[in-house]
């Protein structure tokens, strides 16, 4: 999703400076602020993806106009995610002060308006003042994410040099906006820390291609959901997923059917509702919130095998092993028998 070989750092405790920190002070307490914004990030690039209308499962399968939309998305969702005011000048205020929100697919890509600083060359033109940004980058391909604060100052900005008489003058685009120049990423005081590692990943673009192939070449939306839980074991799968592989409005309900389908195969499919939690949780998986599944291959297995095992209909079963043959699982009961063999249970 990034062609630009600039990271932002993969670990930093520096403090942020006087002129943001009350911006990175505000984002870093509010709740659980990291795992939202990071689902914000997701959610966003799925809706703009709009994979149950249109089957599109990456980043470059987008126009360069809904590339372009994806920023806006971003701002809109962290608005309402984390309940931000609007600014009088600025996209927000946060803290009592303005700010503005970029995002770009590159670090340093991020497109920065006259509005955003003071220039003395520009008058009237050019801001009043030098705004500070939060600036958002992720990489859907390798899952990493990150978001800074930095104010915005025409000496950051970049400059180049003139054709004719090689002196510097400043280097607009089109749209007179200009980016970051190199020495100013090293000045961005990133969030929590970094370049963080889990942005929640995309499943069909992480896919071995052949994998990918075999889910989405099947001719029904059943077909291929009941192809996407077969293939796809262990890993939570979300709904947008789901939503792009059924491509039908009711595909949650065909991830719902997959489990009659597959349970002949030894394949349980979980979601969030009555004991599936459970069952998750006593097999050691992770466990499915709203809106998100998980499937397992499941053996037969006795009471005291030393593997995380749960009690169905009478019989205990453990996540298969490679090496052991497919066999027919029970559908997984809405409430679960009582489990003798875990100590604790209630």
């Amino acid at each position: 999703m990034t062609k630009n070989s600039e990271r932002p750092p993969s670990s930093t405790t520096e403090r942020a400076p006087d002129e943001v920190r009350a911006f990175a002070d505000w984002f870093e307490t509010q709740p659980d602020a990291r795992n939202r914004f990071r689902w914000v990030l997701r959610d966003s690039l799925d809706q703009v993806l709009d994979g149950g209308r249109t089957g599109r499962w990456h980043y470059l399968h987008l126009s360069k106009n809904e590339k372009s939309h994806l920023g806006s998305m971003i701002e809109a969702n962290l608005t309402k995610s984390f309940s931000i005011e609007d600014g009088e000048i600025l996209d927000w205020r946060v803290a009592g002060r303005e700010l503005d929100c970029k995002f770009s697919k590159e670090v340093g890509g991020w497109e920065i308006p006259m509005e955003m600083y003071t220039c003395l060359d520009h008058g009237r033109q050019s801001g009043q003042d030098d705004h500070p940004a939060l600036l958002v980058w992720m990489n859907d391909d390798e899952n990493q994410w990150a978001a800074g604060l930095l104010r915005i100052t025409d000496d950051r900005l970049r400059w180049r040099s003139d054709r004719e008489t090689g002196a510097p003058v400043r280097g607009y685009n089109r749209d007179y906006k200009r980016r970051l120049g190199k020495e100013a990423i090293a000045e961005v005081h990133w969030l929590w820390g970094g370049m963080q590692t889990d942005l929640p990943e995309n499943i069909l673009l992480h896919l071995a291609p052949a994998d990918r192939s075999v889910i989405l070449s099947e001719a029904s939306g059943q077909k291929r959901m009941n192809a996407l839980f077969r293939t796809v074991r262990g890993r939570i799968v979300n709904r947008a997923t789901v939503l792009t592989v059924g491509q039908q409005d009711d595909s949650p309900k065909r991830a719902r059917d997959s489990r009659k389908h597959l349970c002949g195969e030894g394949v349980i499919v979980l979601g969030h509702q009555d004991s599936d939690p459970v069952v998750a949780a006593i097999l050691e998986l992770d466990i499915p919130s709203k809106g998100t599944w998980i499937s397992a291959r499941l053996t037969e297995v006795g009471r005291h095998d030393l593997r995380p095992r749960v009690l169905i209909d009478g019989r205990y079963w453990a996540v298969a092993e490679e090496s052991d043959p497919p066999v027919e699982v029970p559908l997984v009961p809405t409430a679960l028998a009582r489990q003798d063999h875990l100590d604790g249970w209630q």
